[in-house]
């Protein structure tokens, strides 16, 4: 008995990339796209207007796009459809995009330079509702995260102050603060003294403690 192939929706705007990744989902035949959609608005309404039992699991979903981009239809569309599993495919690795995406609901977010093998394994993974995101992706997502957490706070500290406040509260030491920021030792210490300053504190423990106790830091 044949086992029901897993529905599939693409969404993006470009004829080519919908065409050239129908192409390479129908590699594996487990996998079935059922619909497309050109934008983001143009997919809801797909959705809102086809047969219950053509509605797909899951869609991979563009990030750019005019009308209703990625975010957008992601949140319109789990409104709607919470149990569907939405993948946003993009080109984009700025932080704060990656961050967008995860928080409107996507379940992975990842690049249109993955290999055929890997949307496979992409989509395998978000049925099962599991992430799939790569080492620079997750590095994006938490420098998202941490840059998101340091503009909530309304301190006379600079936002590379609070990065450095966030780091220190990690357990970095400067050399790791240098390399993870992308600034030399020398800098890491001004910050840190300028810290210590604005926080009227006297060592990084204190620091660190503060930064706890302002709920910036995931235990």
């Amino acid at each position: 008995m044949e086992r029901d192939k897993t529905k599939i929706m693409i969404v993006d705007d470009h004829d080519m990339v919908r065409m050239g990744l129908k192409t390479y989902i129908s590699l594996d035949p487990t996998f079935e796209v059922v619909l497309e959609g050109k934008d983001g608005q143009h997919a809801l309404h797909t959705l809102q207007t086809s047969n219950p039992e053509q509605l797909p699991e899951l869609i991979l979903m563009d990030l750019m796009m005019p009308v209703m981009n990625g975010v957008e239809a992601t949140r319109a569309i789990l409104s709607e459809y919470p149990d569907m599993k939405i993948i946003i495919l993009t080109s984009f690795l700025e932080d704060h995009l990656v961050l967008e995406a995860i928080e409107s609901g996507a379940v992975s977010y990842v690049l249109k330079t993955i290999s055929a093998e890997e949307l496979v394994y992409a989509l395998q993974g978000a049925k099962r509702g599991m992430p799939i995101m790569t080492n620079d992706i997750s590095q994006a997502l938490t420098r998202g995260l941490r840059h998101k957490t340091v503009q909530n706070d309304d301190s006379g500290m600079t936002e590379r102050e609070r990065e450095v406040l966030l780091l220190i509260a990690e357990g970095k030491n400067n050399k790791d603060i240098s390399e993870e920021l992308h600034i030399s030792i020398k800098t890491v210490k001004t910050h840190v003294s300028n810290l210590l300053m604005k926080c009227e504190m006297d060592d990084r423990t204190q620091l660190a403690i503060y930064a706890h106790r302002k709920g910036w830091v995931k235990t």
